[in-house]
């Protein structure tokens, strides 16, 4: 799997197909060395999640800067509106329509098979800290930060959010394959891989037809406010998304970006300050995917999340997804801590969530490429001119 030069998406397709066949035909004790693997990961990202938060926002929150201009706020307050809005509008549309074509505590422990493996060691690996309190404390460092004007503590959390970067890069993102291989590989043992495939591709195409949907609310809204056709407008953005889909980043294609947001005549200055800002804050598309994949690991499994608990998670998601920029996956690995602390996830329900929002990547960076153009839009009618 290092040497292979495929994308994310392709090693985790291989990895799914990989783990379901050696499941099938493997002895409990590969299995159980599989499991311990998957135990020992599970360690890591619980360990490593709160020191990216601590690492990433809380530089991001003290580069505001206390004389932090009047667009700048527009912008990160747009952006965060329209991310936690994208995570209750999918709430909304998928609490109606799962339980149309998604069986409830189909993945339950009382439906799943008996059989169960236990890995050969586990060795517990403590979080520094918990991802609510990372999160507050970045709130507390960064502010602070801004307000004492502290360059060598503010460099000094900047240089640690690279070695937290470096880790994410080098070690987390080339073994989630591997950590997706050995859940499938449990899950075929366990006889409920057919469950896993059957409603993942119902959850995917789910996940897409509203990202779809998010846009075009998306774009009325921004034409409505420059006064301008919506649909003209997001025509226009075609060529962004679809690189996006296919480079499954935000700002990879932040030049395509730009350049289809200028043929929806927003001037110069707002695309170069607005387009790279939002690729680092703007996660709709991202949130539309994880949450959708969450709602339904949390209905397949049994799971009772209530809209307290949920709200909770999105608009904590929300903030988290900050610490996304230049990080592969960074959404996921800093929602992971709020998947099980708010939400009330074990390890095998987070991997799923991980697995799934995974197995097509493309979707959730496309969406949040297309909807910085819509913020674009908006921010050149009220700071065009100006």
């Amino acid at each position: 799997m290092k040497k292979f030069k495929g994308g994310l998406f392709v090693k985790v397709l291989i990895a799914i197909a990989c783990g379901a066949l050696l499941g099938f035909i493997a002895p409990d004790w590969i299995v159980r060395i599989v499991k311990t693997f998957n135990v020992l990961f599970s360690q890591l990202l619980k360990f490593i999640v709160p020191l990216l938060v601590l690492g990433l926002v809380t530089p991001a929150i003290a580069n505001v800067g206390r004389d932090a201009g009047k667009m700048l706020l527009s912008v990160l307050l747009i952006a965060y509106v329209s991310t936690i809005c994208a995570g209750f509008f999918t709430h909304v549309s998928v609490s109606g329509l799962f339980p149309h074509y998604l069986n409830p505590g189909e993945l339950s422990l009382d439906s799943a098979s008996a059989k169960e493996f236990a890995p050969y060691f586990d060795i517990k690996i403590p979080p520094v800290c918990d991802i609510l309190t990372a999160l507050v404390l970045s709130f507390m460092i960064g502010v602070g930060i801004i307000f004492t004007g502290s360059c060598s503590l503010k460099k000094g959390f900047a240089e640690f959010g690279e070695i937290v970067k470096l880790t994410i890069n080098k070690v987390i993102i080339p073994l989630l394959p591997w950590y997706i291989f050995s859940m499938m590989c449990e899950m075929s043992a366990k006889g409920v891989l057919s469950v896993i495939l059957s409603a993942g591709f119902k959850i995917i195409l789910t996940g897409i037809v509203l990202s779809i949907i998010y846009l075009v609310f998306q774009y009325c809204i921004a034409g409505a406010v420059a006064g301008k056709n919506p649909f003209k407008c997001l025509w226009n953005m075609l060529t962004a998304y679809l690189t996006a889909f296919s480079v499954c980043s935000s700002s990879a294609v932040i030049p395509v970006t730009s350049e289809c947001t200028r043929k929806n005549g927003v001037s110069e200055d707002i695309v170069n300050f607005t387009i790279p800002l939002c690729s680092t804050v703007h996660m709709c598309g991202s949130t539309i995917k994880l949450a959708a994949s969450a709602i339904a690991v949390a209905y397949l499994s049994g799971i009772d999340v209530t809209f307290g608990m949920y709200a909770s998670f999105v608009m904590l998601q929300g903030i988290a997804a900050v610490a996304a920029p230049g990080v592969m996956g960074g959404v996921l690995m800093a929602s992971v801590g709020l998947l099980e602390s708010v939400l009330g996830f074990g390890p095998d329900q987070t991997a799923l969530v991980m697995m799934l929002y995974l197995a097509l990547d493309g979707y959730g960076p496309a969406c949040n490429v297309t909807g910085d153009g819509a913020i674009a839009l908006v921010i050149e009618k009220l700071f065009g001119k100006k």
